[in-house]
């Protein structure tokens, strides 16, 4: 298993994605959250295709601290089945990923 992730998830509102993001930094379940969009997400829910406009947040984590990072998200988040993917980092700068350890240490 990978030793760093990076985790994403969309909403609808920038403010909202603000929100997400800030609060897991905050948390210590993420190092940091990065926010682009608006974007166009094409999805199938409740047997209809929609299109909406929607706000991605791309999260830097640790794997030993995902499961805090994706519950907190199921808690903050306001989507009925929120978007959660995480995608293992196999390669980054030392210093950069040891600051990523180092702002989600527990304590």
């Amino acid at each position: 298993m990978a030793e760093y992730l990076t985790v994403l998830t969309t909403t609808d509102a920038t403010e909202k994605a603000q929100a997400l993001a800030a609060s897991a930094v905050e948390a210590k379940v993420a190092a940091c959250a990065q926010i682009d969009g608006p974007i166009t997400s094409v999805y199938r829910w409740e047997g209809a295709v929609q299109t909406d406009q929607e706000w991605r947040v791309l999260y830097k984590t640790t794997a030993e601290r995902y499961p805090e990072l994706e519950a907190h998200i199921k808690q903050a988040h306001d989507y009925d089945t929120p978007e959660i993917i995480a995608t293992p980092v196999t390669h980054g700068s030392d210093a950069y990923l040891s600051w990523v350890s180092e702002e989600t240490a527990k304590g």
